[in-house]
């Protein structure tokens, strides 16, 4: 795949374009003034050393030993060491889309000009980006204090022709890696090591993932959720928008709208306009509440996450106009640490409630359909299993969501005495993230089966559409097959950004709606 080129200047990336890099469909390059910014901050430095003046992580030692003054003719030996020594990651390694979205988002901190650096360490991070050379890094090892330091220490590793990294899918040595690139190990001066290891890139990476999906997935459960409603019979009394008005809350009025807009003009919902129910459960009637509030996280998250990843998030930080260079903690992931949770536990009760529409689904005695969605009840188990399935994933949210952002453990001598554990925040939010996908994704075979049985009447026109894409993929459940696979298959639509499109575009909505 040809990457698209963009600029970067620690200024203006998008989200979407974290995400469009992840999936390895963008790389970059500095603009001219980034360049200019960068060199003009290096001299700040080197202009330093040649005063003698004393600088945390120049010429001192780190965290605890910021008191001990290192000599000129071993600054080079400080930095390497300190990449050696924070890379003490392990666990299994981050997948590619969150080591690509890092690359990224490191060279775009540092081109803003604030941490000191050479170009040419931010040439390789891009370089490594373009030719999709992705540093093995491993994911346990940050608690998010002075920045994710020990994943950044492996992100830096191969640069140094140290660690491991993926080229072409082959895992292959820092020399290697450097030999393929015909290029030489970069020799990190002053500063660079430090510039390179403080921030909050790898959390807000797998933050921005967790959210570009939940984002999606809000809009599909809209969807999936209208079509529930349809295989049940339900009504839309409750999304009526002047129940939502009176309320006033923003997420809630988007998705009462958009479950209006989904089921406008239904024959099956005309077909029962005038029975004798008033009200459905909660997993249908309240579905503008309970979605409502995950579009409200979003929004939360977007607003912090689109300056995040703008931010120069390094220690110390150098600012050329009077030559300061000034101490602080811009590197405490609390921030992200707290989206990362809203964001977990949000998408926790996305799956929550999906999972109550498929047991709503399932039920004979709830749905008036046949038990477990399958005709033959008892030669065949139909959804029953999937439905368990759902289940499970939805208790071990359960568990997953307890907030990290709430923990801290002292660290480096208390010198960080209280640390955000952000990495993992963001972690646990992207696994609550895939699994609640899965759960919807179960609800959506669940919910075309049984707008099966409501045949010959069609849903509405995006609906339909919905139903029949999925019914191109997955057949009707006859007799019992294995389920894993249709799972899988349901999965991808979940996740399809193109389907999700086309719905809205047939439902008159927009991404705001």
């Amino acid at each position: 795949m040809k990457k698209k080129q963009i600029t970067i200047d620690g200024n203006s990336l998008h989200l979407s374009d974290v995400w469009k890099a992840a999936n390895g469909e963008l790389c970059a390059v500095l603009t001219a003034a980034a360049k200019t910014r960068v060199d003009k901050c290096r001299k700040v430095v080197e202009e330093a050393i040649r005063e003698k003046k004393v600088i945390y992580g120049v010429n001192t030692g780190f965290g605890k030993f910021s008191t001990v003054h290192i000599s000129d003719d071993k600054i080079e030996q400080l930095q390497e060491n300190l990449v050696l020594s924070h890379a003490a990651g392990v666990g299994a390694p981050f997948s590619p889309e969150v080591v690509r979205a890092v690359l990224l988002l490191k060279a775009n901190t540092l081109s803003k000009g604030f941490s000191g650096i050479r170009r040419e360490p931010i040439q390789l991070l891009l370089d490594f980006l373009q030719q999709d050379v992705l540093p093995v890094i491993p994911e346990q090892g940050s608690v998010g204090a002075s920045g994710d330091l020990a994943p950044l220490a492996h992100l830096v590793l191969p640069m140094l022709g140290r660690g491991y990294a993926l080229v072409d899918g082959q895992r292959l040595a820092g020399t290697a890696v450097l030999e393929k690139l015909g290029r030489p190990p970069v020799i990190l001066k002053a500063k660079e090591g430090l510039a390179l290891l403080n921030g909050t890139q790898v959390t807000t990476s797998l933050a921005v993932i967790a959210w570009y999906r939940l984002q999606h997935l809000v809009r599909m459960a809209d969807i999936v959720g209208a079509m529930s409603l349809e295989a049940l019979k339900g009504t839309p009394t409750a999304f009526d928008s002047r129940i939502h008005q009176a309320r006033g809350l923003r997420g809630q009025i988007t998705s009462a709208h958009r479950l209006q807009m989904l089921l406008k003009d239904s024959p099956i919902v005309h077909s029962h306009l005038h029975c004798e129910k008033v009200q459905d459960a909660y997993s249908l009637r309240c579905m503008p509440q309970v979605h409502g509030a995950v579009w409200e996280a979003v929004n939360f998250g977007k607003g912090i996450l689109e300056i995040e990843i703008n931010a120069a998030t390094d220690n110390p930080l150098i600012f050329t106009e009077d030559n300061a260079v000034l101490s602080g903690g811009n590197f405490h992931a609390q921030p992200i640490s707290l989206v990362g949770d809203v964001l977990g536990i949000a998408a926790a009760q996305l799956a929550g409630i999906s999972e109550r529409r498929i047991e709503y689904l399932c039920d004979p005695n709830t749905s008036s359909m046949a038990g477990f969605l399958t005709e033959e009840g008892g030669l065949n188990s139909g959804f029953m299993i999937a439905q368990v399935t759902a289940a499970s994933l939805v208790s071990e949210n359960k568990t997953l969501a307890h907030p990290a952002s709430v923990d801290s453990v002292p660290t480096s001598a208390n010198k960080e005495d209280y640390v955000s554990m952000g990495t993992w925040a963001a972690r646990k939010a992207l696994q609550i993230v895939s699994n609640a996908e899965k759960v919807l994704a179960i609800e959506l075979l669940c919910a075309v089966q049984g707008m099966d049985f409501k045949f010959p009447l069609k849903s509405s026109r995006p609906l339909q559409y919905v139903h029949d894409v999925v019914r191109e993929k997955v057949a009707h459940w006859g007799q019992d097959r294995e389920m894993a696979p249709e799972i899988e298959n349901a999965w991808g639509f979940i996740r399809d950004e193109a389907l999700l499109s086309r719905v809205e575009q047939l439902a008159e909505l927009r991404n705001s709606d």
